[in-house]
């Protein structure tokens, strides 16, 4: 396995418990690269030991050619950005921003001139000698950042670093992440259970269940083909559909779906025996009056308004759930009422597991 940062065969068991289960990973030089995974998946495990904060039971860690599996975390080329930020509230902005430079032997001008770029780097010129009780949620996270990049780590490690702030900083402070890390050409590893999050940052992301890497690939390729129902359902909430294979031909398969309904989509790369689910995104399903293939009858059992969409929450025959997300002046009929939905075939997703 060839990265700039490797995990080969890392486990780390808690007597009976394996929290990591021989897991391999790569990442590139420069690459911004997301853990995604509910709580309980591993995420931030493997992120301990990346930063040294926990010793694997067994596997290695390399980075920029060198095993660092042994080095304590100080001695490790790598800054960690905690989720609280662990700023010093009794310290100044460009003490904070310092910390780690003077514990190094940095002093004086270089000391002063270093702080100075980072605080232009975070756009906060002027704010050195500000105390950090002084100032927003966004601009602590900067000045976390910035205490995380001070030393020019080879590896920056990012633990849920926009889960503090409130909903209307995030997306701001979310693009200021990303072109920073992008303009610094920083190599990173970032742990979200934040889909959305996920999507928007990353070059590529790694699915995280139960200690185990269930898949790897650009956020395109994670939403558009995802491995397995628990992807598919986790990154961007699919409705699974149980279905059976009809009828097949050189560039089509026929699915039949619950209550006689029909599907008919391009050929995959699966193999389609026994019970397979039809993934189909709540953004793929549109109203429709049609009856033929790749339409369902579903009941409507609510609607939430969203503002750019309205949700539906619908019931198909079988009783198996579904949702979808219409335009906001979508015509909704009223709950308990039938409808019927379609979609394009292209943006269908069959999964055998």
């Amino acid at each position: 396995m060839s990265g700039f940062v490797t995990f080969e065969g890392i486990e780390l068991r808690y007597g009976a418990h394996t929290a990591l289960a021989g897991l391999d990973l790569s990442i590139s030089q420069g690459e911004i690269f997301v853990l995604l995974g509910t709580s309980g998946s591993g995420k931030t495990t493997l992120l301990k030991i990346a930063g040294g904060f926990l010793t694997p039971s067994a596997g290695r860690i390399v980075l920029d050619n060198t095993d660092i599996t042994a080095l304590p975390s100080w001695q490790r080329p790598v800054n960690t950005m905690f989720q609280n930020y662990a700023l010093f509230p009794h310290m100044r902005v460009a003490e904070n921003i310092g910390f780690g430079l003077r514990r190094q032997g940095m002093r004086g001008r270089e000391l002063a001139s270093r702080v100075e770029e980072l605080l232009a780097l975070i756009r906060l010129e002027g704010h050195g000698a500000r105390r950090i009780s002084e100032l927003s949620g966004g601009q602590q996270q900067r000045v976390a950042l910035a205490r995380s990049l001070a030393r020019r780590p080879k590896l920056l490690l990012l633990d849920e670093p926009l889960s503090a702030l409130d909903r209307s900083l995030r997306e701001e402070t979310r693009a200021d992440l990303l072109a920073l890390l992008k303009f610094l050409g920083t190599t990173s590893i970032i742990v979200t259970h934040d889909q959305d999050e996920a999507l928007a940052i990353a070059d590529r992301i790694g699915v995280l269940r139960e200690g185990r890497l269930e898949q790897v690939g650009r956020p395109s390729d994670l939403y558009e083909r995802p491995a397995t129902r628990a992807i598919a359902a986790f990154l961007g909430a699919a409705n699974l559909i149980p279905v059976r294979l009809a009828e097949s031909t050189a560039d089509t398969l026929s699915l039949a779906l619950p209550g006689g309904a029909t599907a008919i989509m391009p050929v995959r790369p699966i193999a389609p025996a026994g019970l397979l689910h039809l993934a189909l995104r709540p953004e793929s399903l549109t109203l429709t009056i049609g009856t033929g293939p790749n339409t369902l009858a579903a009941t409507v059992e609510g609607a939430t308004y969203r503002g750019a969409t309205r949700d539906l929450r619908l019931r198909l025959p079988d009783g198996t759930p579904l949702r979808a997300n219409l335009s906001p002046d979508a015509p909704i009929p009223p709950e308990g009422s039938a409808l019927r939905l379609t979609w394009n075939p292209s943006r269908a997703i069959l999964l055998d597991r």
